[in-house]
């Protein structure tokens, strides 16, 4: 078993909630309140500002160049891929970025992202590594699991643009060689390492949780 599909495993039970989410079905089947979505859509936009300063720590703190490679790549992925896909859908709701950037982070989302900051900060290589693989994995994980229950779901006239970004194969690409990137860097890893490196992980998966919970119910 892989150092990942460890993670995984530790975490089935909390991903299994994902799938079965009303904010996630109400994506699934076309029927997600748009004030609701709109709402999501703004707090994950600050989400991922956060997120992607994540990985910039991530990059002075590398002590090898794959690594440091690996993560400005994703920089770059996020700041000029999937931003944008946020940026599509505020400018169909109305929503500049200006406006989202002057919006107070929900508690959940501040929560959350205050973690992956710290653990940032304060952890090695492999453990940064694990904070945004979470994220990272999930949605793809969501996305192919709506894909696989409604197969037309990509192509929805409003979430189908969500959709088809997290089943995309640039996505599974990145996702695919941040997998790789864990499973090195933790390859030598005790147990009491590995289960850490799983709190780490088990945390940020529950705080996806949250976060799913939080958009449903535009909780502040």
């Amino acid at each position: 078993m892989t150092v990942t599909e460890r993670l995984l495993k530790d975490t089935e039970s909390i991903w299994a909630e994902y799938h079965q989410h009303p904010f996630v079905q109400g994506i699934a089947d076309g029927t997600l309140d748009k004030e609701k979505f709109k709402y999501y859509m703004i707090q994950d936009y600050l989400y991922l500002l956060d997120y992607t300063k994540v990985f910039a720590i991530g990059v002075a703190k590398a002590k090898d160049m794959e690594f440091m490679k690996r993560f400005a790549n994703s920089t770059h992925a996020i700041l000029d891929g999937e931003i944008d896909i946020h940026r599509s859908y505020m400018a169909r709701l109305g929503i500049t970025p200006e406006e989202a950037e002057h919006t107070k982070q929900a508690l959940d989302n501040l929560s959350y992202t205050s973690y992956m900051l710290r653990v940032a900060y304060e952890e090695g290589q492999a453990e940064v590594a694990a904070s945004i693989l979470s994220c990272a994995l999930s949605y793809e994980a969501i996305a192919r699991q709506i894909v696989a229950e409604h197969p037309e779901a990509d192509k929805h006239p409003f979430y189908g643009e969500w959709v088809s970004g997290y089943v995309s194969d640039s996505y599974h690409e990145e996702n695919e060689s941040l997998v790789v990137l864990v499973d090195r860097l933790a390859a030598d890893y005790n147990e009491a390492q590995l289960a850490h490196l799983s709190e780490i992980f088990t945390a940020c998966s529950r705080y996806e949780k949250a976060f799913w919970d939080m958009a449903w119910k535009m909780r502040k």
